[in-house]
């Protein structure tokens, strides 16, 4: 069962933006960044400062036109030229609880010194022969990874970090190990039982997801308590019994959808949750959506950051968490492990 009633909040970033900053104005940004990750770990944030909406579409164009392209154009940039990882992946090749994906996408990743494609994640990104394709994504993920730094900012003073700490988490994703994912979603067969993307969890930091306007197929997981388990249709065993429902978050102009990922409930011990989402794309049109995954470093090491526990002292008072503390964990060995186990049904990696 999806329901509509519920929405995520939305969010303008553009206090952060200005060259001459408004303190209350980005208090009170940071205050409703918080607020959103304690209660949903999803949120809409308010770009239109920060973009002329004209970019995103040009990248969705540029995106159909790559995947109009005939299967054997597609393929001269498939993921087994490279390192299994960065580039093109076929219609239900990537795996996501051991159940094929209804799409077809291009897999993108910070590109790496002395590049080897027999290493896990360390070959070359593969870019289509569209014309401005390369050129134009280049342009967005320099923005986002700008954008990443302002959101992680604005987030430490909702934590209420002092200005050291937040010079010390910046340097954790100073040089993000980024994704970027441009997926194309067929509409899902009458009679699949299956999803166009399986219910998952984001492994890393921050995602910034531009979709076109196709609307009823993102769909997030909220928890609340006392729902029926018929509202619980397509949660994975493996993520346990919450309880809650699932929620439409249908594109919203001049708005990415933002949600937090597994790293930040390192960081605040338990505190922000990473949420479970899916893609249901049972739409007549082709659907194109662009993820970008603003991450760690590499190298960062990833422990629970002491203000979120002076936000929570009483850590075996909080029941979300039942007392215990997120061990650390360095970023791309987890990244690795959990690539390792993707392509569960033909033995490649890839991130989701």
């Amino acid at each position: 069962m999806t329901h509509t009633l519920a929405t995520l909040p939305i969010i303008d970033i553009a206090p952060y933006l200005d060259t001459e900053r408004d303190l209350a104005k980005c208090q009170s940004t940071s205050d409703a960044l918080h607020n959103a990750c304690v209660k949903y770990g999803f949120f809409y944030l308010d770009i239109s400062q920060f973009i002329d909406p004209s970019e995103p579409e040009e990248l969705t164009r540029l995106a159909r036109e790559f995947f109009e392209l005939p299967q054997e154009e597609k393929d001269k940039i498939g993921l087994e030229h490279q390192d299994n990882a960065r580039g093109y992946q076929r219609l239900k090749q990537n795996v996501t609880n051991g159940k094929a994906d209804n799409h077809e996408g291009i897999d993108l990743y910070k590109p790496v010194e002395k590049p080897d494609k027999s290493k896990p994640l360390w070959g070359e990104n593969q870019w289509p022969d569209v014309p401005g394709f390369e050129h134009k994504y280049e342009q967005w993920i320099e923005k986002m990874k700008k954008l990443g730094l302002i959101v992680m900012e604005a987030m430490s003073v909702g934590l209420k970090m002092t200005t050291e700490e937040w010079q010390e988490l910046r340097a954790q994703v100073d040089d993000s190990f980024w994704v970027m994912r441009i997926i194309g979603y067929p509409p899902l067969p009458t009679d699949d039982d299956g999803f166009s993307c399986g219910a998952h969890k984001d492994y890393g930091c921050l995602t910034f997801l531009y979709a076109d306007p196709t609307r009823s197929a993102l769909q997030v997981f909220l928890r609340q308590s006392g729902t029926t388990a018929s509202d619980l249709d397509g949660l994975p065993a493996e993520h346990g019994t919450e309880e809650g429902l699932w929620i439409n978050a249908d594109p919203v102009p001049n708005c990415v959808v933002c949600n937090i990922g597994e790293m930040w409930e390192i960081w605040t011990n338990g505190l922000y949750k990473s949420t479970l989402h899916r893609v249901v794309h049972r739409g007549s049109n082709y659907r194109v959506s662009i993820p970008f995954f603003f991450e760690p470093n590499f190298t960062a090491n990833i422990a629970p950051l002491p203000a979120a526990l002076r936000l929570v002292p009483s850590q075996d008072k909080e029941p979300s968490n039942e007392g215990k503390t997120y061990k650390p964990v360095v970023y791309g060995d987890f990244l690795l492990r959990k690539v390792d186990a993707n392509f569960a049904l033909d033995g490649k990696g890839k991130y989701d």
